[in-house]
């Protein structure tokens, strides 16, 4: 039963406006995972996971920040002193797996990034799912590194920075500061923008417009129709099914048979002359 016009028309309308819509939160999902490898990097190279908090009054203890690769302490001088550096690309020997750990969810996220080119060359769900595996990598390693930094606390970076009480899941005078807080909420992005990235996959066929699918079934139709009616044509062709020809009498019969096929095609003007009244 064919549908009314009002009907296909707010069919259509509605297509339209999910097409929008798919289209802008497509959009947004791009610019957060930019934004999630951004800070991604802001994570890795800050020396701000630890830090020193205030003691009782007249207890006088040292105050600086504590990261992957340095460890920062206040000094005179308006630059902190550190030791260590992301030049050296080592990290403190304590804090050398969440350090991998870390750098592996930067590649995966990264990656995705230049993912977003292939919208170009590929289409729109396969690199929606790809992208969504790549942030999944960069959460579960992301996350690792969150619950391994506590457990390595109970090193000699620490207590001299925390005092003596420092222990795994300790950190004794210190605190935890925003650079570790921004790791965890990069955990709670990396699981959003993989989800997104699914559900996206996933609905890319119903971007289509319906004229759109119904023109693609009926090519697809026709086309596997002509390419049975050439096969069958070729099946059943007479020039297949009747063996070739073959030379009876030897040669000198096909000899024989060519001439008179000659002849035959040679006309005879001496008739043709008595026909047209010349001796």
């Amino acid at each position: 039963m064919a549908a009314s016009p009002g009907l296909a028309d707010l069919s259509r309308l509605y297509q339209t406006e999910f097409v929008r819509s798919a289209r802008a939160v497509g959009v947004l999902w791009a610019v957060c995972t930019l934004c999630f490898a951004i800070i991604q990097v802001v994570v890795l190279v800050q020396p701000s996971w630890v830090g020193t908090t205030q003691g009782p009054m007249g207890l006088a203890r040292p105050s600086g920040t504590l990261g992957l690769f340095e460890v920062c302490v206040e000094s005179d001088w308006p630059v902190p002193d550190c030791r260590g550096g992301l030049s050296s690309l080592s990290p403190l020997p304590s804090f050398q797996s969440v350090a991998v750990l870390v750098g592996v969810s930067l590649w995966a996220v990264w990656t995705s990034v230049l993912c977003l080119c292939l919208f170009r060359f590929c289409s729109a769900a396969t690199v929606y799912k790809i992208c969504a595996w790549l942030q999944l990598t960069a959460g579960f390693c992301l996350a690792l590194a969150c619950l391994l930094f506590p457990d390595s606390w109970e090193s000699p970076e620490m207590r001299s920075l925390c005092g003596e009480s420092v222990g795994s899941f300790s950190p004794g005078n210190c605190s935890v500061h925003w650079a570790y807080i921004l790791a965890v909420l990069g955990v709670l992005d990396a699981a959003i923008l993989a989800t997104l990235a699914f559900v996206l996959a996933n609905r890319q066929d119903a971007l289509l417009p319906p004229d759109a699918k119904e023109g693609e079934n009926m090519w697809s139709r026709e086309t596997r129709r002509k390419r049975k009616t050439a096969s069958l044509h070729r099946v059943s062709s007479p020039s297949r099914l009747l063996p070739p020809p073959r030379c009876r009498g030897g040669n000198r019969t096909m000899k024989a048979q060519e001439v008179l096929e000659i002849r035959t095609a040679v006309p005879d003007f001496g008739l043709m002359f008595r026909s047209l009244g010349v001796p």
